[in-house]
């Protein structure tokens, strides 16, 4: 296993996901991952899940999906709401079974926010400002909880980063396929982040003679028509990231 895409926080975006694989099958790669919060959102959870469910792939689940499946209706945010309405039985099972982390390798370890918080940045940090900031190794390694592997692949900030820690350990953020822009204000403290385009985005992680070696894609796609998808399901804040990659203009 020499060649891994690396996939996260699809969010329900099936035309980016669409894209995204098939800018994948001209990479030859040797294996597919998926870093959680695949189908929550305001697009299309159901077309999304069952593209997901046809695949090959190792997947496992993000704080979407355990928001999903453990909180009730009058409890969870819109777009857990959206997809938990949408989704049939069969389709919730699929997501109950996912694993929280995933060890995909002897070196390579798998998760969604760290290794033992879904809903906590790795690499970043919330800023004064209200929006994220890449965080120190310090932070990073007190988040990593003594995880003995030397590559790590998150996802949840939806921010594509490669970290270099000193002592060797590589981590990696693909970055978001389906949602480039959001605001957050179910933490503390509330706060935005913008990836500045609405490409989709992912990464493929190759091993060669010098060790494994990151490399961050973005893939173009018809990202108006999510944000159209969007504004019919009246999230309008949504929409403007997918057009735009930004909260705000």
């Amino acid at each position: 296993m020499n060649r891994i895409a690396l996939l996260s926080d699809i969010h329900g975006n099936i035309p980016a996901l669409e894209a995204v694989t098939a800018d994948i099958q001209h990479r030859s790669v040797d294996a597919v991952v998926t870093l959680g919060d695949l189908v929550s959102g305001p697009l299309w959870p159901v077309e999304t899940i069952r593209f997901l469910m046809k695949q090959k792939w190792v997947q496992i689940a993000g704080n979407h999906e355990r928001q999903l499946l453990t909180l009730p209706p009058t409890e969870q945010g819109p777009s857990d709401r959206n997809a938990d309405s949408l989704l049939n039985s069969e389709e919730h099972d699929w997501l109950r079974h996912l694993p929280a982390s995933f060890q995909l390798t002897e070196e390579i370890f798998l998760c969604h926010g760290t290794p033992v918080n879904d809903k906590t940045y790795l690499l970043e940090t919330i800023g004064d400002d209200g929006r994220v900031h890449l965080a120190s190794p310090d932070e990073i390694r007190g988040r990593l909880d003594r995880i003995p592997h030397p590559v790590i692949a998150c996802g949840h900030s939806h921010t594509s980063r490669t970290v270099h820690l000193p002592e060797g350990i590589l981590v990696i953020n693909p970055g978001s396929v389906g949602m480039p822009a959001y605001t957050d204000d179910s933490t503390s403290p509330p706060h935005v982040v913008e990836t500045g385009s609405p490409h989709a985005r992912y990464a493929i992680l190759e091993k060669t003679t010098a060790g494994w070696v990151p490399q961050l894609i973005a893939v173009p796609y018809d990202h108006e028509h999510a944000a159209k998808q969007a504004e019919r399901n009246h999230r309008l804040e949504l929409a403007m990231g997918l057009r735009t990659g930004y909260v705000t203009l």
